[in-house]
């Protein structure tokens, strides 16, 4: 390629095209800054970087390596394909190097953790090629065989696996660790930033079990995070691993130039609900893109959160492509997970190699695969946090060449909001990590494990979370643990470990099971069950997609046939909510009050809407009869005195669809402000609310007990409301529609909906607060 602007020119050159770019940031080059090999470096490994053509690492590698090996708590935060992988196996390898003299020959031990098991492969590849003496790295994870696995424990020293491991099998099974955690050095844990959110309580609270474990047998491991760039990096994994960390954060590997494009699919006629306009589907729009670039001879890959949304933009590009050349369709591929570890491989190495002109994929190969000499990234949707963007736009240019990324926005507030402000995005740092350490739900599960695992003492308790010992006595009380002057005890027979879902949210577990073959697919938790597994829901599993005949919760099962079926289903939830306890409340100069804390709140899926794949146009709801759950959680919540409503000129007719819209702008944009996907939380506004005696908007954490993100929200509300009715005023619609005030998720069929009156509404509330 001739560099950017060529590529530019592919997909802006067919007619429409350039209306569809808002904006375009140019990204300048950056100059690599190098250190010298510290002193303490094994030669071996040394040279075997040598050999690899490192002659010199970054400096921020360096920094890294030094804090790490003088036994500071480390995170190396930088960008993609900065070679933070150096920055923790210099000291890493060189101790288990150190050791290799001990009797046993395991004087030192690494546990690496990673949060995919393709990640993890990668790296034990990485470390291979190193073939440094003396190093017995293995994978260790829910994929290792049985035969190895006792030989991995006793003699293996660098060993990379994943949380969910951890918390089912290693920690619970540490007695036949005990030489391995004797010897424990240094524990590394990748591409941190993931860890938010429910997911990010848990695996705070699998930190601090297995530092403790460590500590019982007597070692003291230092600690390394490797994350993409991400706001206020020390602060956010100290609260992970529950220790000060330092943070090494200035990145000095070099960037080629770069141009990064914000591009909005054009408005189709007024076909979608209620007669409101909607806009073509981003599958569609990026599946014409990539077979652009892969006809231009343009090395691709176009990301998508979705396993099926992955499975129709490369269909849908080979099949553009057939129209123009017979041997391209061949050149594009899907990548995601659920394939096989040999498929993945093949198809990295193909698109490596450039057998492979382009792949569509998940964020599978976001996270720290390396596959470079890529030209252009286009990105389906806001991919969640602006870490997340760039660790997907730094997967173009790493072979030294420009390159162009691409996001095509999503019809939804939030991506109409960021497209249509640029600097939202450019102008503003990375996000921090919002997770919740003292969730009481998640503490629950981990202090049995914990007991489980040895005695918890109460000075133990409260390195879990200041809320610890009074979650320990509510167990006590439930007969599953008991006091004795040792500590808390687990009094059952059974795994502790199974109380928790680290990847869900808990609670029973509902079976997916194929019928005819009674062949068990997979499990979901109940909560998630009726909005996901609901008669009639289109479910994916490993490339193949089912159809949901029965959920039967009695049973806790799911049964489930194959079809290919051209749509897609979302489910429609009505709420109510009440408020078991204030924490915090904050008046605003308009007479508004912004208030936190924990909530009831009522659910019931009520329907579900049929969506067409490639276009999302509305095929049919069709109604479902599911029983209410209760969902104990997080809230924030505006209360609305005749005062505000006057001031804004919101009257009693208009009141119920303006503060309404206002809910659901507010549920869209939130992930602006803490990193969550708006699955992760909810919604429910009335004219006048029982415990408030007033109007009243709240949003709320979708998972029991909280994930941290709302209290993100509340803490940055001024800012959050002041972009809500921004992206209301700036949107296109005259009435409302999916780019503003419209939710997939309503219950109540999107109405009343009032637009107007919402956003003299939200200006009025936020009257009178400092910028």
């Amino acid at each position: 390629m001739e560099g950017v602007s060529a590529i530019f020119d592919v997909i802006s050159g067919a007619p429409g095209r350039r209306e569809r770019i808002l904006h375009v940031e140019s990204v300048p080059a950056r100059q690599a800054r190098f250190a010298h090999w510290p002193d303490w470096v094994d030669p071996l490994v040394r040279r075997a970087y040598q050999r690899q053509g490192v002659d010199e690492p970054y400096r921020h590698q360096v920094e890294a390596a030094e804090l790490a090996r003088a036994g500071s708590d480390v995170v190396l935060a930088t960008g993609t394909a900065s070679g933070k992988s150096i920055g923790y196996l210099l000291p890493a390898l060189t101790a288990v190097r150190e050791g290799r003299h001990a009797p046993d020959g395991r004087g030192a031990t690494v546990l690496y953790i990673s949060p995919t098991k393709a990640l993890a492969a990668d790296q034990l590849a990485s470390v291979e090629s190193l073939a440094v003496e003396g190093i017995r790295a293995s994978t260790y994870d829910g994929d290792t065989a049985l035969e190895p696995r006792e030989w991995i424990r006793r003699h293996a020293n660098y060993v990379l696996t994943n949380p969910d491991l951890l918390h089912r099998s290693l920690l619970p099974g540490h007695p036949r660790w005990s030489s391995f955690l004797k010897s424990l050095s240094y524990v590394v844990i990748d591409e941190c930033h993931g860890y938010r959110g429910l997911f990010g309580s848990h695996m705070a609270a699998i930190m601090r079990r297995l530092l403790r474990i460590a500590e019982y047998y007597g070692a003291n491991p230092t600690v390394i995070a490797a994350s993409a760039t991400m706001a206020d990096a020390g602060h956010s994994i100290a609260r992970l691993i529950g220790r000060p960390v330092a943070a090494v954060t200035a990145d000095a590997s070099p960037r080629s130039a770069g141009s990064f494009v914000l591009w909005e699919p054009p408005q189709l006629p007024g076909t979608g609900e209620l007669g409101a306009p909607a806009r073509r589907s981003t599958i569609a729009e990026t599946g014409d893109l990539l077979a652009d670039l892969v006809a231009g001879g343009i090395r691709t890959i176009a990301f998508i959160r979705s396993r099926r949304g992955v499975e129709a933009i490369a269909a849908s590009a080979r099949r553009l492509l057939g129209d123009v050349d017979d041997s391209l369709p061949s050149r594009v591929a899907a990548y995601r997970g659920g394939y096989l570890p040999e498929e993945r491989r093949t198809l990295e190495q193909a698109l490596r190699r450039g057998k492979l002109l382009a792949v569509a994929s998940t964020n599978a190969l976001e996270l720290g695969v390396d596959i470079s000499g890529l030209d252009a990234v286009v990105i389906a949707g806001w991919p969640g946090t602006r870490a997340s963007l760039w660790q997907q736009a730094g997967r173009a240019g790493r072979a030294g060449d420009d390159w162009l990324a691409v996001l095509v926005a999503r019809d939804d507030p939030l991506d109409t909001f960021l497209v249509h402000h640029p600097d939202a995005i450019f102008g503003a740092p990375v996000e921090s990590s919002v997770f919740d350490v003292d969730n009481s739900y998640v503490l629950a599960g981990h202090l049995c494990a914990a007991a489980a695992e040895l005695p918890v003492t109460d000075d133990e308790a409260t390195a879990f979370s200041a809320k610890a010992p009074d979650v320990l006595e509510r167990l006590g009380e439930l007969g599953m643990l008991r006091r004795r002057p040792a500590g808390w005890f687990w009094t059952k027979r059974e795994n502790a470990s199974e109380l928790t879902d680290i990847r869900g949210s808990g609670g029973r577990q509902v079976r997916v099971v194929e019928s005819g073959t009674g062949r068990l697919l997979g499990t979901t938790d109940e909560p998630s069950a009726h909005a996901a597994l609901h008669s009639g829901a289109v479910y994916l599993h490993q490339g193949v997609t089912f159809i949901v005949d029965e959920l039967d919760l009695a049973e806790q099962v799911a049964l489930v046939r194959r079809d290919d079926p051209d749509y897609t289903t979302t489910a429609r939830t009505v709420s109510e909510i009440g408020i078991d306890e204030q924490s915090w409340a904050r008046p605003w100069p308009s007479g508004v009050t912004v208030c936190f804390g924990s909530v009831q709140v009522t659910e019931q899926v009520v329907s579900y809407m049929r969506r067409q794949l490639v276009t999302n146009l509305v095929l049919s709801e069709e109604p479902l009869d599911l029983p209410e759950q209760l969902l104990p959680t997080k809230a924030v919540w505006w209360t609305l005195p005749p005062s505000v409503l006057e001031e804004a000129g919101v009257s009693k007719a208009e009141l119920p669809g303006a503060v309404h819209a206002a809910e659901h702008a507010a549920i869209g944009l939130l992930p602006l402000f803490a990193t969550c996907d708006r699955l992760d939380i909810g919604g429910v506004s009335t004219a006048m609310h029982a415990d408030t005696g007033t109007a009243t908007i709240f949003v709320h954490d979708g998972h029991p007990g909280g994930s941290g993100f709302v209290e993100r929200g509340a803490e940055t509300a001024a800012a959050w409301l002041r972009a809500t009715a921004e992206a209301i005023d700036k949107c296109e619609c005259a009435d409302g529609c999916p780019s503003c005030v419209q939710s997939p998720k309503c219950g109540n069929g999107n109405e009343p909906l009032d637009k107007h009156a919402a956003l003299r509404l939200l200006r009025a509330m936020v009257a009178g607060l400092p910028d």
